[in-house]
């Protein structure tokens, strides 16, 4: 969410500025969000096979509502790349990106956040927040989860400063060179 929220806000002020340097920022911000999208789509996966098989069979939690309005998310996250890739005017390319940047981030909330809490779900924290109430996460495991949400974040940001800086000097030496 912190990768999706900052691509949608360098987004919005690419649509005000018409700064590459904001696409750039947008666009690396999306990427990453993907990738630790995947991978949190798949360590769910993999957490709610085992831990959630003991109260309902295997094709139960393929149909998770979590699961299913993340998958969804991520699919509109991958046609934004697969949008981007097939305009080659880089400020239409900028442009249409970032519109349908904020188009994606605005489906993000009833996919992730809204339609699961609607439905049955074998995911604790049906009825609020999963995060903040105290009765659906042990003590124990707030040790290890505020911490590990707080290290990834932290990991996802300093690789796509490393990936935008990256960006950056390509850019610099085409206008340049």
């Amino acid at each position: 969410m912190v990768l999706t929220t900052t691509s949608v806000i360098y987004s919005i002020k690419y649509l005000r500025s018409q700064n590459l340097r904001d696409d750039i920022y947008a666009v690396n911000f999306a990427k990453m969000g993907i990738l630790f999208g995947v991978l949190g789509y798949t360590s769910g996966a993999l957490w709610a096979k085992y831990t959630w098989t003991e109260f309902a069979d295997a094709s139960q939690i393929f149909t998770e509502p979590k699961l299913t309005g993340a998958a969804i998310a991520l699919l509109i996250y991958f046609a934004y790349l697969v949008l981007r890739g097939s305009l080659t005017d880089i400020d239409k390319r900028a442009r249409i990106g970032a519109i349908y940047n904020i188009f994606a981030y605005a489906m993000l909330f009833p996919t992730i956040w809204i339609l699961p809490r609607l439905m049955e779900s074998l995911h604790p924290g049906k009825g609020g927040n999963p995060a903040l109430n105290f009765d659906d996460l042990d003590n124990r495991l707030r040790i290890v989860f505020y911490p590990a949400v707080i290290g990834w974040t932290l990991l996802a940001v300093w690789i796509t400063s490393l990936k935008i800086r990256i960006d950056l000097i390509k850019e610099k030496s085409l206008l340049n060179g």
